[in-house]
């Protein structure tokens, strides 16, 4: 798929559930990136109880749009959610914590304005990492080896929360998941789409489960089966 949008503005899509401790700091460091694009940063808050919901009520932002939902969807149900009110040209995934550096999306951006890519996922094995388990590092690989393996994907971080894609892409797009899974079936999806898929190193720096980290083992066998359901399945369309 060779799409060729204006690229006028850059929708920054924040799903966010239970993070009063990096929230603020995290929108605030969204804002201060200069793309050159003109910035929209989308905050959907997965139904909070830590008060981060207070703290994105009395949130005044240039730029920032908070939504509440209803009730909890999960991390794809949310993103999935700002895709109905995006209206920016580019959009670009970021986790509420500060696990991951938005100045990263300058290096983001330049495949996608290069015209060499319609996706591009930021690579933490290709970049610097900190803080993460050996065990999630190794689930990592073994997933993204998966994904490799069934839709030829070239990438060798596939559960990056950093992805920045064309916003013709999802135009009919039907994903079923709604958690962690989201990204198995997001990525199974472009790839049978035949989107161009394009990597940079991004920094990180993880936590640990005490500080809030979300992801569990069970969410492995998830994305695994995921994969395995899309390759067999197909495309939906919806």
């Amino acid at each position: 798929m060779h799409v060729e949008p204006p690229n006028r503005k850059l929708s920054v899509l924040v799903p966010c559930y239970n993070e009063r401790a990096t929230i603020e700091r995290l929108l605030n460091a969204v804002v201060a990136v200069d793309t050159g694009l003109e910035l929209e940063v989308l905050v959907g808050d997965d139904g909070s109880k830590d008060g981060t919901r207070d703290i994105l009520d009395k949130l005044n932002l240039p730029g920032v749009t908070v939504i509440f939902m209803p009730e909890n969807v999960g991390r794809g149900g949310v993103i999935k959610h700002l895709w109905t009110l995006a209206t920016g040209d580019i959009l670009v995934h970021q986790d509420a914590d500060l696990e991951y550096d938005p100045q990263d999306y300058l290096p983001l951006l330049q495949p996608l304005l290069l015209n060499r890519a319609d996706v591009v996922y930021g690579s933490r094995f290709k970049g610097s990492i900190e803080k993460m388990r050996w065990l999630n590092r190794m689930g990592n690989h073994t997933m993204t080896t998966a994904a490799r393996m069934l839709y030829g994907v070239q990438v060798s971080d596939l559960m990056t929360c950093y992805k920045m894609y064309r916003t013709p892409l999802i135009k009919g797009l039907h994903i079923a998941a709604n958690g962690f899974d989201f990204e198995a079936e997001f990525t199974a999806r472009l790839a049978q789409r035949g989107a161009r898929f394009a990597e940079v190193p991004v920094s990180f720096h993880g936590r640990t489960f005490e500080e809030g980290k979300k992801i569990r083992a069970f969410d492995a066998v998830r994305v695994m089966r995921e994969l395995v359901r899309c390759k067999v399945a197909g495309e939906a369309r919806g």
